[in-house]
């Protein structure tokens, strides 16, 4: 008969019980949820072994420290325009042919993703992808998921790949007083990325599926129909009135987006009078565009069709974009209207698209999600401050100029040879133990900005906050499943099913557990809740508690199968139209294909 657990280790696995609840639901965000577990573990201290000093160290652990320098470190570098550079190198080699595009697209983002935060990097190379699949007469859909899946492949190359590498390498030395050097596991990082860019090559490509078709944008979010062209006659009641005072005054779902006033265009005039004979374009339906005609006095221009092609101003001073709301964005949970977008930015949003449903109508009012993807109609000018804010990720414009076709200065009169080699630096640092990881890479930030690569208030920008605080306020929780006799319960119990079982086996059941949790928990959650129970289990079996480590902070890596589960895998969502099913149809066979490969070459490297 299996004994009872410890009352401290029930307490312990009610709290665990009660954050993967609202990680799953997020019914709030994932790093209250880390700050409430904190709160929590101290307040039930008698049971959990937790005190306010011990709860707070995850604020002072080497980990938090540093993910937080290398998104400082990540930024610097993005800014100087290196990873732009190099992505309009790789677009002149890839144009027109889908299979070295494919190939470069992962092959480029793989390794470099182990060296700088790959989220940023992803961001950048989405709005190169989508124009290249247009020149190619590819559907994006066949690209975006292997973008996002080999950034996340390249993070498991050094310590410093993702976070939870160094979480975990913080956790291992809590728990048995071993550490993971910069490149400990580089050489089963490179087995894992081979052999995941060849699956993605391959088996993967027959897989992904063909969601968005090379069209434009209007089509792509189902416009025929919403965008129309109308001109104001003399007996108008808006002439003489400002655009925001019109649609004030009119009770109808109707957004003008341009007017034609001779050679001029005018690009969101919500300030601008409308006058006689103006041509204007505007988002409506049919309903709310009779409505407006009948109201404004105004007359239809049923022959005059808008596409992308209208829209794209050759000044250059409109155009459509297409974004995407990441996780954080302060627009989640408001709507339009709270957000007043077109206000701040001087943008109309034409349409959502929210996995497979796109959504024209009453926009002002439906309320914003993680992962929507927007179409705009904005000034050229205010792109770069959509991509400044962080409210939204822009995945593609329409601009006669390309990224890839941008020209740049000599690579030696910018600061990119400089930002390079401040991470260059930090690496060698930390990988010849010169000084701890945290303190090479702090000394990293604080080399740029004193160089000038970054000011101080970018500095801070750069970071994701709520990565930060998710980090610090789980540390203290896999604390407390080892201290309450948690972890070496649920070991006893794995035991028995493992004495039956070879340690590589047993080694396996652990990386897909720790990948199926971080396909809905997130990877940092699922590292701090298994890596003590994997660790207690292997001593009690007489494995290996290194290997064991290993194959937790490999298994993290894997959250293929959800849009949810990384960060990456949202902001492609949108910008591919892939449905939530895409991802467990490509990234199952993946996730089974290397969890029998992760653990056959840790036995092989280090031994099981």
């Amino acid at each position: 008969m299996v004994a009872a657990p410890p009352t401290e280790a029930l307490v312990v696995f009610a709290l665990v019980a009660g954050a993967i609840a609202l990680f799953v639901t997020e019914a709030v965000s994932p790093d209250v949820t880390a700050i409430s577990v904190v709160v929590a573990l101290v307040v039930l201290e008698p049971w959990t072994g937790v005190d306010g000093r011990t709860a707070l160290e995850g604020f002072a652990s080497p980990a938090t420290i540093t993910v937080l320098a290398m998104y400082v470190l990540s930024a610097g570098v993005q800014s100087t325009g290196a990873v732009r550079r190099l992505g309009a190198h790789v677009a002149a080699f890839t144009r027109d042919d889908d299979t070295r595009l494919l190939g470069a697209i992962v092959g480029i983002t793989g390794p470099l993703a182990g060296f700088i935060n790959n989220t940023p990097v992803v961001a950048m190379f989405i709005p190169m992808v989508t124009d290249l699949a247009d020149d190619a007469r590819v559907s994006p859909s066949k690209l975006l998921i292997p973008l996002s899946y080999a950034s996340m492949l390249g993070g498991t190359l050094t310590l410093v790949g993702t976070a939870t590498n160094v979480l975990a390498s913080d956790i291992t030395d809590e728990l048995i007083g071993e550490t993971f050097s910069m490149f400990e596991f580089t050489p089963l990082g490179v087995l894992v990325l081979v052999v995941g860019l060849a699956y993605l090559m391959t088996v993967g490509r027959w897989l992904l599926p063909e969601r968005v078709l090379p069209t434009d944008l209007t089509e792509e979010f189902g416009l025929e129909g919403y965008l129309h062209r109308v001109y104001v006659r003399g007996r108008s009641p808006l002439v003489g009135l400002s655009v925001e005072e019109a649609m004030r005054g009119l009770d109808v779902d109707v957004d003008i987006i341009q007017i034609v006033r001779g050679e001029e265009t005018i690009i969101a005039p919500a300030d601008r009078q409308i006058r006689e004979q103006d041509v204007l374009t505007v988002r409506a339906d049919g309903e709310d565009l009779a409505a407006f005609l009948a109201l404004g006095a105004l007359g239809r221009l049923p022959s005059a069709r808008v596409t992308e092609a209208e829209l794209d101003e050759p000044a250059g001073t409109g155009t459509l974009i297409e974004a995407v709301v990441p996780s954080g964005s302060s627009l989640v949970g408001g709507t339009l209207r709270d957000a007043d977008l077109r206000r701040r930015y001087t943008d109309t949003v034409l349409a959502f698209r929210r996995g497979g449903e796109l959504i024209h109508a009453d926009l002002a009012d439906v309320t914003i999600r993680e992962g929507d993807g927007l179409l705009l109609y904005t000034t050229a000018r205010t792109v770069e401050a959509l991509r400044e804010s962080g409210d939204l990720v822009v995945t593609e414009v329409v601009d006669h100029r390309r990224a890839f076709d941008e020209s740049f200065p000599p690579l030696f009169e910018t600061d990119a040879p400089l930002a390079v080699g401040i991470v260059a630096a930090v690496v060698a640092t930390a990988a010849l133990d010169l000084l701890p990881i945290a303190v090479a890479a702090l000394g990293g930030v604080v080399a740029m900005v004193l160089a000038g690569v970054l000011g101080t208030d970018e500095a801070y920008a750069a970071v994701d906050w709520g990565v930060i605080f998710l980090l610090a306020g789980v540390i203290p929780l896999g604390l407390a499943i080892e201290s309450s006799g948690g972890a070496a319960y649920v070991g006893g119990l794995i035991e028995t099913v493992a004495a039956v079982l070879p340690a590589v086996a047993v080694l396996a059941l652990f990386y897909l557990l720790t990948g199926g949790l971080a396909n809905v928990v997130t990877p940092v959650a699922s590292v701090v809740l298994v890596l003590p129970v994997a660790i207690s289990t292997a001593g009690l079996v007489g494995a290996s508690q290194f290997a064991f480590a290993l194959g937790v902070t490999f298994g993290a890596a894997t959250a293929f199968t959800t849009p949810i589960g990384y960060q990456t895998n949202l902001m492609v969502y949108s910008a591919g139209g892939y449905r939530f099913t895409d991802y467990v149809r490509i990234g199952l066979p993946l996730q089974l294909l290397l969890a029998v490969v992760t653990p056959l070459g840790i036995d092989l490297i280090w031994g099981v």
